[in-house]
Protein backbone atom coordinates (compact mmCIF):
# COMPACT_ATOMS: atom_id res chain seq x y z
CA UNK A 1 0.00 0.00 0.00
CA UNK A 2 1.03 3.54 -1.06
CA UNK A 3 3.01 4.76 2.64
CA UNK A 4 0.45 7.84 2.49
CA UNK A 5 -2.23 5.69 2.36
CA UNK A 6 -0.83 3.46 5.00
CA UNK A 7 -0.30 6.94 6.93
CA UNK A 8 -3.46 8.04 6.64
CA UNK A 9 -5.54 4.51 7.88
CA UNK A 10 -3.13 4.68 10.58
CA UNK A 11 -3.59 8.48 11.77
CA UNK A 12 -7.43 7.49 11.93
CA UNK A 13 -7.53 4.15 13.63
CA UNK A 14 -8.56 2.43 10.46
CA UNK A 15 -7.63 -1.44 10.66
CA UNK A 16 -7.89 -2.70 7.33
CA UNK A 17 -6.16 -6.39 7.95
CA UNK A 18 -8.57 -6.93 10.38
CA UNK A 19 -7.64 -10.94 12.07
CA UNK A 20 -10.18 -13.36 10.98
CA UNK A 21 -9.51 -15.59 13.57
CA UNK A 22 -9.62 -13.12 16.40
CA UNK A 23 -12.71 -11.76 16.01
CA UNK A 24 -14.35 -14.75 15.10
CA UNK A 25 -13.23 -15.79 18.53
CA UNK A 26 -15.06 -12.82 20.21
CA UNK A 27 -17.92 -13.78 18.38
CA UNK A 28 -18.28 -17.20 19.59
CA UNK A 29 -17.44 -15.59 22.86
CA UNK A 30 -20.52 -13.61 22.49
CA UNK A 31 -22.87 -16.26 20.66
CA UNK A 32 -22.47 -18.33 23.92
CA UNK A 33 -23.35 -15.99 25.80
CA UNK A 34 -26.47 -14.89 24.57
CA UNK A 35 -27.20 -18.65 24.58
CA UNK A 36 -26.55 -19.16 27.79
CA UNK A 37 -29.25 -15.97 28.53
CA UNK A 38 -26.53 -13.75 29.62
CA UNK A 39 -25.78 -10.15 28.21
CA UNK A 40 -24.60 -10.10 24.98
CA UNK A 41 -24.41 -7.70 21.55
CA UNK A 42 -26.07 -10.43 19.63
CA UNK A 43 -29.75 -11.55 20.40
CA UNK A 44 -28.93 -14.87 19.60
CA UNK A 45 -32.77 -15.70 19.02
CA UNK A 46 -34.42 -18.98 18.63
CA UNK A 47 -37.05 -19.74 15.71
CA UNK A 48 -38.14 -23.00 17.25
CA UNK A 49 -37.92 -24.61 13.65
CA UNK A 50 -35.54 -26.83 11.77
CA UNK A 51 -35.96 -26.94 7.96
CA UNK A 52 -38.17 -29.58 6.80
CA UNK A 53 -36.61 -32.99 5.85
CA UNK A 54 -39.57 -33.96 3.00
CA UNK A 55 -40.14 -30.86 0.48
CA UNK A 56 -43.40 -28.95 0.57
CA UNK A 57 -45.99 -30.28 -1.90
CA UNK A 58 -49.06 -28.97 -3.75
CA UNK A 59 -49.69 -25.86 -2.09
CA UNK A 60 -49.52 -22.30 -2.38
CA UNK A 61 -48.48 -19.64 0.00
CA UNK A 62 -48.51 -15.59 0.04
CA UNK A 63 -45.05 -14.86 0.79
CA UNK A 64 -43.77 -11.23 1.81
CA UNK A 65 -40.35 -10.00 1.85
CA UNK A 66 -40.03 -6.73 3.57
CA UNK A 67 -36.52 -5.38 4.01
CA UNK A 68 -33.81 -3.41 3.49
CA UNK A 69 -35.71 -0.41 0.99
CA UNK A 70 -37.86 -2.55 -0.89
CA UNK A 71 -40.59 -4.78 0.22
CA UNK A 72 -41.36 -7.61 -2.40
CA UNK A 73 -45.05 -9.75 -2.34
CA UNK A 74 -45.74 -12.59 -4.25
CA UNK A 75 -47.63 -16.03 -4.37
CA UNK A 76 -45.72 -18.97 -4.13
CA UNK A 77 -46.96 -22.98 -5.51
CA UNK A 78 -45.27 -25.88 -5.09
CA UNK A 79 -46.32 -29.12 -7.20
CA UNK A 80 -47.05 -32.08 -6.95
CA UNK A 81 -42.89 -32.82 -7.08
CA UNK A 82 -42.04 -30.13 -4.91
CA UNK A 83 -40.98 -27.62 -7.69
CA UNK A 84 -41.97 -24.27 -6.58
CA UNK A 85 -43.29 -21.23 -9.12
CA UNK A 86 -43.42 -18.22 -8.26
CA UNK A 87 -46.82 -15.71 -9.83
CA UNK A 88 -48.27 -12.51 -9.51
CA UNK A 89 -44.72 -10.54 -7.84
CA UNK A 90 -45.04 -7.05 -7.14
CA UNK A 91 -42.05 -4.43 -5.51
CA UNK A 92 -42.58 -1.30 -3.68
CA UNK A 93 -40.63 0.42 -1.11
CA UNK A 94 -40.38 -0.45 2.17
CA UNK A 95 -42.90 1.62 4.85
CA UNK A 96 -41.26 4.11 6.98
CA UNK A 97 -37.92 4.16 4.68
CA UNK A 98 -39.04 7.66 3.03
CA UNK A 99 -40.98 9.35 5.80
CA UNK A 100 -41.61 8.13 10.15
CA UNK A 101 -44.80 6.23 10.12
CA UNK A 102 -47.32 5.66 12.93
CA UNK A 103 -47.91 1.88 13.63
CA UNK A 104 -51.67 2.40 12.28
CA UNK A 105 -50.03 3.73 8.90
CA UNK A 106 -47.90 1.15 9.08
CA UNK A 107 -49.68 -2.02 8.52
CA UNK A 108 -52.11 -0.16 6.70
CA UNK A 109 -49.11 0.58 3.92
CA UNK A 110 -48.35 -3.43 4.14
CA UNK A 111 -51.88 -4.03 3.39
CA UNK A 112 -52.53 -2.07 0.44
CA UNK A 113 -49.13 -3.32 -0.85
CA UNK A 114 -50.49 -6.62 -0.71
CA UNK A 115 -54.31 -5.81 -1.98
CA UNK A 116 -53.28 -8.44 -5.36
CA UNK A 117 -53.06 -11.02 -3.37
CA UNK A 118 -56.48 -10.47 -1.56
CA UNK A 119 -57.36 -14.44 -0.27
CA UNK A 120 -54.77 -16.46 -2.77
CA UNK A 121 -54.27 -18.48 0.21
CA UNK A 122 -54.62 -19.11 3.65
CA UNK A 123 -51.57 -18.27 4.85
CA UNK A 124 -48.19 -16.42 4.74
CA UNK A 125 -44.87 -16.27 5.22
CA UNK A 126 -43.43 -13.17 6.14
CA UNK A 127 -39.77 -12.77 5.84
CA UNK A 128 -39.34 -9.67 8.10
CA UNK A 129 -35.69 -8.42 7.86
CA UNK A 130 -35.41 -7.04 11.52
CA UNK A 131 -34.27 -8.38 14.99
CA UNK A 132 -37.39 -10.35 16.14
CA UNK A 133 -38.29 -12.41 18.95
CA UNK A 134 -39.59 -15.54 17.10
CA UNK A 135 -42.49 -16.94 19.24
CA UNK A 136 -43.59 -20.84 19.42
CA UNK A 137 -46.58 -19.71 17.42
CA UNK A 138 -44.65 -18.64 14.12
CA UNK A 139 -45.25 -14.69 15.00
CA UNK A 140 -42.42 -12.56 15.66
CA UNK A 141 -42.01 -9.60 18.29
CA UNK A 142 -40.09 -6.93 16.89
CA UNK A 143 -37.18 -5.89 19.14
CA UNK A 144 -36.16 -2.62 16.98
CA UNK A 145 -35.45 -1.46 12.67
CA UNK A 146 -32.35 -1.25 11.68
CA UNK A 147 -31.60 0.57 8.17
CA UNK A 148 -32.75 3.44 8.78
CA UNK A 149 -36.64 2.21 9.01
CA UNK A 150 -38.47 5.20 10.97
CA UNK A 151 -41.56 3.22 12.78
CA UNK A 152 -41.17 3.83 16.24
CA UNK A 153 -44.55 2.93 17.24
CA UNK A 154 -44.39 -0.96 16.15
CA UNK A 155 -41.00 -2.04 18.19
CA UNK A 156 -42.67 -4.44 20.40
CA UNK A 157 -45.38 -5.47 18.37
CA UNK A 158 -46.31 -8.93 17.14
CA UNK A 159 -45.79 -8.14 13.71
CA UNK A 160 -48.16 -11.26 12.55
CA UNK A 161 -50.83 -10.14 14.72
CA UNK A 162 -51.04 -7.05 13.27
CA UNK A 163 -50.56 -7.56 10.26
CA UNK A 164 -53.56 -9.69 10.11
CA UNK A 165 -55.89 -7.37 11.72
CA UNK A 166 -54.89 -5.10 8.95
CA UNK A 167 -55.67 -7.23 6.78
CA UNK A 168 -59.42 -8.03 7.69
CA UNK A 169 -59.93 -4.39 8.24
CA UNK A 170 -59.36 -3.95 4.45
CA UNK A 171 -61.23 -6.71 3.37
CA UNK A 172 -59.33 -10.15 4.25
CA UNK A 173 -60.74 -12.99 5.04
CA UNK A 174 -58.19 -13.77 8.26
CA UNK A 175 -55.55 -15.74 7.68
CA UNK A 176 -55.48 -19.02 9.23
CA UNK A 177 -51.34 -18.45 10.02
CA UNK A 178 -48.34 -15.60 9.49
CA UNK A 179 -45.36 -17.09 9.83
CA UNK A 180 -42.25 -14.49 10.83
CA UNK A 181 -38.76 -15.26 9.79
CA UNK A 182 -35.51 -13.50 9.51
CA UNK A 183 -33.76 -12.89 6.03
CA UNK A 184 -31.16 -15.39 7.02
CA UNK A 185 -33.69 -17.89 7.95
CA UNK A 186 -35.15 -18.05 4.36
CA UNK A 187 -31.67 -18.58 2.81
CA UNK A 188 -31.04 -21.13 5.11
CA UNK A 189 -34.31 -22.38 4.39
CA UNK A 190 -33.51 -22.02 0.67
CA UNK A 191 -30.12 -23.97 1.22
CA UNK A 192 -31.34 -26.73 2.64
CA UNK A 193 -34.21 -27.24 -0.06
CA UNK A 194 -31.63 -27.02 -3.32
CA UNK A 195 -29.11 -29.14 -1.57
CA UNK A 196 -31.02 -32.51 -3.74
CA UNK A 197 -28.38 -35.08 -3.84
CA UNK A 198 -25.43 -32.72 -1.99
CA UNK A 199 -25.08 -34.39 1.70
CA UNK A 200 -24.19 -31.68 3.92
CA UNK A 201 -23.81 -31.64 7.53
CA UNK A 202 -25.41 -28.56 8.16
CA UNK A 203 -26.95 -25.02 7.16
CA UNK A 204 -26.21 -21.61 7.35
CA UNK A 205 -27.71 -18.26 5.73
CA UNK A 206 -25.80 -15.03 5.27
CA UNK A 207 -26.61 -11.98 4.61
CA UNK A 208 -24.47 -8.87 3.11
CA UNK A 209 -26.80 -6.75 1.25
CA UNK A 210 -28.20 -3.53 2.69
CA UNK A 211 -27.96 -4.82 5.87
CA UNK A 212 -26.08 -8.03 7.24
CA UNK A 213 -26.72 -11.12 9.67
CA UNK A 214 -26.13 -14.75 9.77
CA UNK A 215 -28.58 -17.59 11.08
CA UNK A 216 -27.50 -21.09 11.86
CA UNK A 217 -28.32 -24.49 13.14
CA UNK A 218 -27.83 -24.35 16.74
CA UNK A 219 -27.41 -28.03 18.41
CA UNK A 220 -29.55 -28.77 21.60
CA UNK A 221 -28.14 -27.22 24.76
CA UNK A 222 -28.73 -29.55 27.50
CA UNK A 223 -27.90 -26.90 30.50
CA UNK A 224 -30.95 -24.81 28.73
CA UNK A 225 -34.40 -26.63 29.75
CA UNK A 226 -36.36 -26.78 26.24
CA UNK A 227 -33.94 -25.38 23.76
CA UNK A 228 -33.49 -28.75 21.65
CA UNK A 229 -31.76 -28.28 18.00
CA UNK A 230 -33.25 -25.70 15.85
CA UNK A 231 -32.15 -22.18 13.82
CA UNK A 232 -30.78 -19.72 15.46
CA UNK A 233 -30.90 -15.92 14.31
CA UNK A 234 -27.75 -14.21 15.62
CA UNK A 235 -28.20 -10.38 14.69
CA UNK A 236 -24.26 -10.63 13.89
CA UNK A 237 -24.61 -6.43 13.03
CA UNK A 238 -25.47 -6.01 16.57
CA UNK A 239 -21.41 -7.04 17.59
CA UNK A 240 -19.68 -4.03 19.11
CA UNK A 241 -16.91 -5.72 19.51
CA UNK A 242 -14.80 -3.87 16.85
CA UNK A 243 -12.25 -1.10 16.79
CA UNK A 244 -14.13 1.98 15.15
CA UNK A 245 -12.13 4.44 12.96
CA UNK A 246 -12.65 8.17 12.78
CA UNK A 247 -14.61 7.40 9.71
CA UNK A 248 -16.45 5.15 11.18
CA UNK A 249 -17.17 7.32 14.08
CA UNK A 250 -18.38 9.91 12.32
CA UNK A 251 -20.99 8.33 9.69
CA UNK A 252 -22.21 6.76 13.59
CA UNK A 253 -23.16 10.23 14.79
CA UNK A 254 -25.56 11.05 11.54
CA UNK A 255 -27.37 8.07 11.37
CA UNK A 256 -30.88 6.84 12.39
CA UNK A 257 -29.42 5.21 15.33
CA UNK A 258 -26.36 6.53 16.60
CA UNK A 259 -24.30 4.05 19.28
CA UNK A 260 -26.09 0.48 17.85
CA UNK A 261 -25.25 -1.80 14.83
CA UNK A 262 -20.99 -1.50 15.09
CA UNK A 263 -20.24 -4.49 12.92
CA UNK A 264 -23.25 -3.83 10.32
CA UNK A 265 -22.19 -0.19 9.79
CA UNK A 266 -18.83 -1.31 8.94
CA UNK A 267 -19.76 -4.42 6.43
CA UNK A 268 -23.20 -3.72 4.50
CA UNK A 269 -24.54 -1.91 1.86
CA UNK A 270 -26.40 0.33 3.02
CA UNK A 271 -23.60 2.06 5.43
CA UNK A 272 -20.47 1.13 3.09
CA UNK A 273 -21.08 4.14 0.67
CA UNK A 274 -21.21 6.93 4.08
CA UNK A 275 -18.49 5.72 5.51
CA UNK A 276 -16.31 5.80 2.42
CA UNK A 277 -17.79 9.06 1.85
CA UNK A 278 -16.06 10.18 5.72
CA UNK A 279 -12.95 8.77 4.19
CA UNK A 280 -12.62 10.63 1.07
CA UNK A 281 -13.39 13.82 2.70
CA UNK A 282 -10.94 13.35 5.36
CA UNK A 283 -8.63 12.67 3.06
CA UNK A 284 -9.38 15.98 1.45
CA UNK A 285 -8.60 17.29 4.46
CA UNK A 286 -5.20 15.49 5.21
CA UNK A 287 -3.64 16.45 1.93
CA UNK A 288 -3.90 13.21 0.49
CA UNK A 289 -4.73 14.14 -3.28
CA UNK A 290 -3.76 17.24 -5.80
CA UNK A 291 -5.57 20.51 -5.32
CA UNK A 292 -7.56 20.39 -8.51
CA UNK A 293 -8.45 16.58 -7.65
CA UNK A 294 -8.91 17.61 -3.99
CA UNK A 295 -11.52 20.25 -4.98
CA UNK A 296 -13.45 18.03 -7.00
CA UNK A 297 -13.72 15.30 -4.05
CA UNK A 298 -14.68 18.16 -1.51
CA UNK A 299 -17.52 19.19 -3.92
CA UNK A 300 -19.35 15.76 -3.11
CA UNK A 301 -22.08 15.53 -0.88
CA UNK A 302 -23.01 12.05 -0.17
CA UNK A 303 -21.21 8.39 -1.44
CA UNK A 304 -23.22 5.15 -2.31
CA UNK A 305 -21.70 1.65 -2.04
CA UNK A 306 -22.75 1.54 -5.81
CA UNK A 307 -21.00 4.71 -7.13
CA UNK A 308 -17.67 4.19 -4.74
CA UNK A 309 -17.80 0.20 -6.31
CA UNK A 310 -18.17 1.27 -9.12
CA UNK A 311 -14.86 3.07 -9.39
CA UNK A 312 -12.96 0.17 -7.85
CA UNK A 313 -14.51 -2.14 -10.45
CA UNK A 314 -13.39 0.29 -13.24
CA UNK A 315 -11.00 3.21 -12.02
CA UNK A 316 -10.51 4.93 -15.41
CA UNK A 317 -14.49 4.66 -16.41
CA UNK A 318 -14.95 8.50 -16.68
CA UNK A 319 -19.07 7.49 -17.05
CA UNK A 320 -18.87 6.22 -12.73
CA UNK A 321 -19.38 8.89 -10.11
CA UNK A 322 -15.95 9.07 -8.98
CA UNK A 323 -14.14 8.10 -12.71
CA UNK A 324 -15.80 11.18 -14.16
CA UNK A 325 -14.10 13.47 -11.02
CA UNK A 326 -10.87 11.44 -11.66
CA UNK A 327 -10.74 11.60 -15.66
CA UNK A 328 -11.27 15.62 -15.27
CA UNK A 329 -8.72 16.22 -12.84
CA UNK A 330 -6.34 13.29 -11.20
CA UNK A 331 -3.06 12.24 -11.45
CA UNK A 332 -2.06 8.85 -11.44
CA UNK A 333 -1.19 8.94 -7.77
CA UNK A 334 -4.45 10.50 -7.21
CA UNK A 335 -6.08 7.60 -8.74
CA UNK A 336 -3.90 5.44 -6.95
CA UNK A 337 -4.70 6.52 -3.22
CA UNK A 338 -8.17 6.99 -3.71
CA UNK A 339 -8.36 3.20 -4.85
CA UNK A 340 -6.45 2.08 -1.95
CA UNK A 341 -8.61 3.92 0.46
CA UNK A 342 -12.07 2.50 -1.08
CA UNK A 343 -10.23 -0.94 -1.05
CA UNK A 344 -9.04 -1.28 2.02
CA UNK A 345 -13.05 -0.50 3.28
CA UNK A 346 -13.97 -3.19 1.14
CA UNK A 347 -11.06 -5.74 2.35
CA UNK A 348 -12.16 -4.65 6.21
CA UNK A 349 -15.42 -5.69 5.18
CA UNK A 350 -14.79 -9.09 3.64
CA UNK A 351 -12.37 -10.06 6.92
CA UNK A 352 -15.49 -9.21 9.13
CA UNK A 353 -17.93 -11.14 7.09
CA UNK A 354 -15.94 -14.07 7.77
CA UNK A 355 -15.08 -14.00 10.66
CA UNK A 356 -19.12 -13.77 11.54
CA UNK A 357 -18.56 -17.25 9.19
CA UNK A 358 -16.23 -18.60 10.68
CA UNK A 359 -17.79 -18.50 14.37
CA UNK A 360 -21.66 -20.00 12.50
CA UNK A 361 -19.99 -22.55 11.27
CA UNK A 362 -17.56 -23.32 14.35
CA UNK A 363 -20.69 -23.20 16.49
CA UNK A 364 -22.95 -25.80 14.28
CA UNK A 365 -20.73 -28.24 15.56
CA UNK A 366 -20.71 -29.62 11.71
CA UNK A 367 -18.49 -29.27 8.57
CA UNK A 368 -15.58 -31.73 10.16
CA UNK A 369 -15.85 -34.82 7.23
CA UNK A 370 -14.90 -33.04 3.65
CA UNK A 371 -17.70 -34.98 2.21
CA UNK A 372 -20.21 -33.28 4.14
CA UNK A 373 -19.56 -29.67 4.30
CA UNK A 374 -21.42 -26.95 5.71
CA UNK A 375 -23.60 -25.27 3.18
CA UNK A 376 -23.76 -21.69 3.12
CA UNK A 377 -25.77 -20.23 1.62
CA UNK A 378 -24.75 -16.26 0.60
CA UNK A 379 -27.30 -13.72 -0.46
CA UNK A 380 -26.92 -9.76 -1.31
CA UNK A 381 -25.67 -7.79 -3.54
CA UNK A 382 -22.58 -6.55 -1.67
CA UNK A 383 -21.25 -9.96 -1.06
CA UNK A 384 -22.41 -10.86 -4.62
CA UNK A 385 -20.99 -8.08 -6.52
CA UNK A 386 -19.18 -5.57 -4.57
CA UNK A 387 -15.59 -5.81 -5.82
CA UNK A 388 -13.61 -8.67 -4.74
CA UNK A 389 -15.64 -8.83 -1.64
CA UNK A 390 -16.84 -12.47 -2.27
CA UNK A 391 -13.74 -13.89 -3.40
CA UNK A 392 -11.29 -12.60 -0.47
CA UNK A 393 -14.60 -14.31 1.72
CA UNK A 394 -13.71 -17.68 -0.03
CA UNK A 395 -9.77 -16.90 0.88
CA UNK A 396 -10.19 -16.30 4.32
CA UNK A 397 -12.41 -18.73 5.39
CA UNK A 398 -9.83 -21.27 3.36
CA UNK A 399 -7.29 -20.02 5.47
CA UNK A 400 -8.85 -19.75 9.20
CA UNK A 401 -11.89 -22.50 8.68
CA UNK A 402 -10.12 -24.75 6.62
CA UNK A 403 -6.80 -24.98 7.01
CA UNK A 404 -6.55 -23.86 10.69
CA UNK A 405 -9.53 -25.72 11.70
CA UNK A 406 -10.02 -28.44 9.78
CA UNK A 407 -13.34 -27.56 8.75
CA UNK A 408 -15.14 -28.14 5.68
CA UNK A 409 -17.96 -25.61 4.26
CA UNK A 410 -19.06 -24.78 0.85
CA UNK A 411 -20.84 -21.34 -0.35
CA UNK A 412 -23.96 -21.17 -2.55
CA UNK A 413 -26.06 -19.33 -4.22
CA UNK A 414 -30.02 -19.93 -5.48
CA UNK A 415 -32.16 -18.35 -7.86
CA UNK A 416 -35.01 -16.48 -5.48
CA UNK A 417 -33.36 -17.58 -2.49
CA UNK A 418 -35.43 -15.35 0.41
CA UNK A 419 -38.60 -16.17 -1.85
CA UNK A 420 -38.38 -19.98 -1.73
CA UNK A 421 -37.31 -19.93 2.20
CA UNK A 422 -39.77 -17.44 2.92
CA UNK A 423 -42.71 -19.83 1.35
CA UNK A 424 -40.76 -23.13 3.25
CA UNK A 425 -41.10 -21.48 6.25
CA UNK A 426 -44.68 -20.53 5.66
CA UNK A 427 -45.35 -24.05 5.51
CA UNK A 428 -43.85 -25.84 8.09
CA UNK A 429 -46.50 -26.76 10.60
Amino acid sequence: MNQAVSAFLSKHNFVRHVDVNVVSESILDDMNRGLSGEKSDEDMIPTWCLPPEKPVTDRSVIVIDAGGTNFRSCLVTFDKNGEASISELEKTKMPGVERELNKKEFFDQFAANLEHLKNKADVIGFCFSYPMHIQKDGDGVLIGFSKEVKAPEVVGCAIGKCLKEALVAHGWKEPERVTLLNDTVAALLAGKAAAKSNVYSSYIGFILGTGMNAAYIQPAIPSQEGFSKQIVVCESGKTRNVVMSDFDKAFDAKSQKPGTFFMEKQCSGAYLGPVAFEMIQAAVKDGLFTEAFARKLAALQSLTLIEFDGFLHAPYDASTTLGKLAAESATAEDYDRLYQILDALVERSARCASAILTAAVVQSGEGKNASQPVCILCNGSTFWKTNMIAERVNGYLDEVLTNRKGLYWKIVSVDNDITLGTAIAGLIE
